[in-house]
């Protein structure tokens, strides 16, 4: 009897050391380009992955992407446990390595956004695309939502092939795509609305620099997604500390303007499925 009380107490005994050893890994976090230098998305997005990592008891490792592809790859291949990527970015790690969506994140208060096209003021474009054809156009790298897949998915259903109909390139960010405009290097650019407007609040250029000629439906917002295979149970507790930010506590921890995570369905990124589809870029072209 003394035996078996010594070994169950034993037991008891391991269990505290296991559960430490497990929260000293670091909870391994990736956060893509959106701001114009990773400098400045690692200042803009670290206050959130930092507030996560607490909440879950764990140190953090943040790595900030180049590209909307790597953070992708990144989740795809479990090179990170946790993600705030972009829709078409979150897609791509789904169907390739069954990444989970755990929540659609708020900005002022809404889980949508909306891709658009800019233009230089000065051109003369009252019909669109129509006014349009042959001027030159700046899309974002090929895994971005608004700045790649949602301008591609619309053209072709207006039959219309984006690399013939403009003087086409693509690969840029979203900062970079505004200022080519604001700078005359294009006459178009792909963007989406929350960007165009943080880059006007934030100085770096002016609203008369660039206008709106095309705007997408609605689009769902980021998403905060696990790569496949992370512990049930500790991304149940990250989807809890994600969905418990309230509004003053999202002034203190996330970017300017970002409110709160809502929390993601099944349904919530089918529109971006069905464009991916829709280019061949998922399942079934």
């Amino acid at each position: 009897m003394r035996r078996r009380r010594l070994m169950s107490l034993g037991g008891a005994l391991a269990l505290p050391a296991w559960t430490a050893r497990a929260q000293a890994q670091p909870l391994r976090c990736a956060v893509g380009p959106f701001q114009p230098t990773a400098g400045d998305t690692r200042r803009a997005y670290e206050p959130f992955f930092a507030h996560l990592a607490a909440a879950v008891g764990r140190p953090l490792a943040l790595t900030v992407t180049t590209d909307w592809a790597g953070i992708a790859v990144a989740l795809s291949t479990a090179q990170v446990d946790l993600a705030w990527m972009g829709p078409w970015g979150y897609v791509l790690a789904k169907d390739r390595a069954g990444a989970e969506a755990l929540a659609v994140v708020k900005y002022q208060g809404k889980p949508t956004y909306h891709a658009i096209i800019l233009a230089r003021p000065e051109l003369r474009i009252a019909r669109f695309p129509e006014d349009a054809k042959g001027l030159s156009i700046s899309f974002a790298d090929a895994g971005s939502t608004s700045g790649w897949l949602i301008p591609h998915y619309w053209f072709k259903t207006q039959g219309i092939d984006p690399r013939t109909y403009f003087r086409y390139r693509d690969g840029a960010s979203h900062p970079a795509n505004d200022m080519a405009v604001a700078s005359g290097q294009v006459d178009l650019a792909t963007d989406y609305d929350r960007n165009f407007a943080a880059m006007v609040a934030a100085g770096r250029l002016r609203e008369d620099q660039a206008r709106i000629v095309w705007r997408s439906e609605p689009l769902p917002n980021d998403a905060l997604a696990v790569r496949a295979g992370l512990e049930p149970a500790l991304a149940a507790r990250l989807r809890e500390a994600a969905l418990a930010i309230d509004e003053a506590t999202a002034a203190r921890v996330m970017p300017a303007n970002y409110t709160g995570w809502v929390a993601a369905a099944p349904d919530s990124y089918a529109l971006i499925e069905a464009a991916g589809r829709a280019l061949g870029r998922i399942g079934a072209g």
